[in-house]
């Protein structure tokens, strides 16, 4: 065959040194995010059984756990709380001793730096599991869940969160919750909305660390039909103008066609969770020597990082921080 016929794409593989010099993605742990559930009344750690690796904390750990993420240079964290009461309208959510209100100014001390980002939403904290007060036919009231999710979102502003991070899907939250942090002198503090959260059968691992499976019914009639793409970017438009400063794809593996499409449709940040399911998933087939445990978890951040997301939420990122 003649010289110059072919192209010989394989010259910038041949090394390590050339691969990283053309790599096209870029994943570090400062774009990674890292969830965590803090526990009323636990003192330590008590592990998830369907998620190895993963546990509640106790107020008494969050300081250590602070610090270890500092010095891996991962990015932030995601706080959901598991409170000592429920009750019909989810009351711990906002209270000023909440044990979310309580985790911040702990981990504030301990890691300044480190971004804190509060989940707001009611489904841990109800009594039924789901994210709002319900109505008198049962399904959850949207226009009577507003108010209180703005005072959540008020409540861990004034406890030192650093974002406000709405997951309800309850429709005009975000700008219930832009004017309350308005009013309430945190006109600077962010909104990264779940702009389209997906009803997933990928959550089921989350409702056991957080305690907030429904207790009848399902979520489906508020959180978006798997099907929907478009649907998603009217979502995510209408979120942004409402005043949310980004925005959240959730899950991301089963959707990263709908993480492109955002991509390419807004400038905002992109944030992609990579959800319980997921994580779960990857790590059963790792213990059973099914998958290079390190190498797919690289290969599973990189693929959210090419889709568009500048911010991956994770539970992998304490392990692909540490063997980077």
């Amino acid at each position: 065959m003649e010289l110059g016929r072919f192209a010989r794409h394989r010259r910038l593989r041949s090394t390590e040194s050339l691969r990283r010099l053309v790599r096209e993605t870029e994943l570090t742990p400062a774009h990674l995010v890292y969830p965590m559930f803090v526990e009323a009344g636990l003192s330590g750690r008590s592990p998830i059984p369907s998620m190895p690796g993963q546990a509640r904390l106790g107020l008494d750990a969050l300081a250590d756990e602070a610090r270890s993420l500092v010095r891996l240079g991962i990015g932030g964290v995601m706080l959901f709380g598991l409170p000592a009461a429920k009750d019909e309208t989810g009351s711990g959510a906002w209270a000023a001793s909440g044990i979310v209100q309580q985790a911040i100014p702990r981990i504030k001390e301990a890691a300044p730096d480190l971004v804190v980002i509060g989940d707001v939403c009611l489904c841990e904290y109800t009594s039924h599991g789901h994210c709002g007060p319900l109505a008198p036919n049962g399904s959850v009231d949207n226009d009577a869940a507003l108010p209180l999710l703005a005072e959540t979102a008020v409540s861990l502003a004034r406890a030192g969160c650093d974002v406000i991070a709405p997951s309800d899907m309850m429709d005009g939250r975000v700008l219930a919750i832009r004017q309350a942090l308005d009013l309430a002198g945190f006109a600077m503090t962010p909104i990264l909305s779940y702009a389209a959260k997906f009803a997933s059968g990928f959550y089921g691992p989350f409702r056991e660390a957080a305690d907030s499976a429904p207790a009848f019914g399902d979520r489906r009639g508020y959180q978006m039909d798997p099907a929907n793409a478009r649907m998603a970017i009217n979502e995510v438009l209408a979120d942004i103008d409402q005043g949310a400063d980004m925005v959240m794809v959730k899950p991301a593996l089963p959707y990263l066609d709908v993480i492109r499409a955002v991509r390419e449709a807004v400038t905002v940040p992109l944030a992609a969770y990579n959800v319980s399911g997921e994580y779960s998933m990857l790590m059963a087939a790792a213990e059973r020597g099914w998958v290079d445990e390190h190498r797919v978890i690289n290969e599973t951040l990189t693929a959210i990082r090419r889709a568009g997301a500048d911010i991956i939420i994770t539970y992998h990122a304490k392990q692909w921080a540490a063997r980077r």
